[in-house]
């Protein structure tokens, strides 16, 4: 990526002070929310492409994550969602277009079930947990089981060192098998943006996106959007994921990538990149 000029800061919002990149742009505004448990600055790949064509693109880190403040508590979807909110609020942006990016799917879900769509142009579920990932009784099409998220837990706990160095192997591996489609340094950026989360609050966010239910939330999309999912994503399986998300808002678009493993910002960005594009303009 060329030289982009970015104003960043810290936004103080009603209890954590969030880093902001603001890229600008005359455009509409992009709000790029990132994956567990990376940065705005996973976005890499797609600030220019989104700038080039003409919109405002902005990224954040989730309290806990990045740059911004690691407080003990706020995990939880609402609060997360409240977060931004607030960010919106405090930038005065409207017209916007959300994409949210793994765990960032169900921010944008659930931001639009409590906050409305008054500020909302369209959004983009990309390699989402929505509708609801853990496998439960009420939820049989959840692709996470409970035994798979205590195994997560308790790697994590003990060594997030070689927790972090496997995740971002299997992040951009096809059915997460370990043969990484992207180049050794792009894994290797993924994995220090990983080492920035405080471990509390990659603990906490782990729990929330795999407890979280999005269901009701998905019922309340009503603006354009889009799915975008991977078919060979190991991660967060499109079956139980994206295709149910796609299914639950009827008059959303999908679009799947052939081969794509979970990180398909990274991997497939070209085809990300001129999908979202072509989308935005809806």
């Amino acid at each position: 990526m060329s030289e982009v000029t970015v104003n960043k800061r810290l936004l103080g919002l009603k209890s954590v002070q969030v880093h902001v990149a603001d890229y600008g742009g005359e455009g509409r505004p992009v709000v790029l929310i990132h994956g567990w448990p990376l940065s705005g600055e996973s976005w890499k790949e797609q600030i220019e492409a989104f700038k080039n064509a003409g919109y405002h693109v902005i990224t954040y880190d989730r309290r806990g994550f990045g740059q911004s403040d690691k407080p003990k508590a706020g995990y939880d979807y609402d609060t997360l969602a409240e977060d931004l909110a607030g960010l919106l609020e405090e930038l005065g942006l409207h017209d916007v277009t959300l994409v949210g990016f793994s765990m960032g799917g169900g921010e944008a879900a659930r931001y639009i079930a409590k906050y409305g769509e008054d500020r909302i142009h369209s959004v983009v579920f990309a390699s989402s947990v929505t509708p609801m990932m853990m496998n439960l009784p009420n939820n049989p099409e959840g692709p996470l089981e409970k035994s798979k998220a205590a195994q997560m837990t308790a790697d994590l706990t003990k060594d997030q060192d070689s927790f972090y160095d496997q995740f971002t192997k299997e992040f951009f591996s096809p059915n997460a098998d370990g043969n990484i489609v992207v180049t050794e340094e792009q894994r290797q950026e993924a994995l220090a943006l990983c080492k920035q989360a405080d471990k509390a609050a990659a603990l906490e966010a782990l729990q929330s996106f795999g407890i979280s239910d999005f269901r009701e939330d998905l019922t309340k999309v009503t603006v354009p959007t889009l799915v975008i999912h991977g078919d060979a994503d190991g991660t967060v399986p499109f079956a139980g994921s994206g295709q149910r998300t796609h299914a639950a808002i009827p008059h959303s678009e999908l679009h799947v990538i052939t081969g794509g493993p979970h990180g398909i910002n990274v991997s497939h960005a070209e085809e990300f990149n001129a999908t979202l594009v072509e989308f935005f303009q809806k």
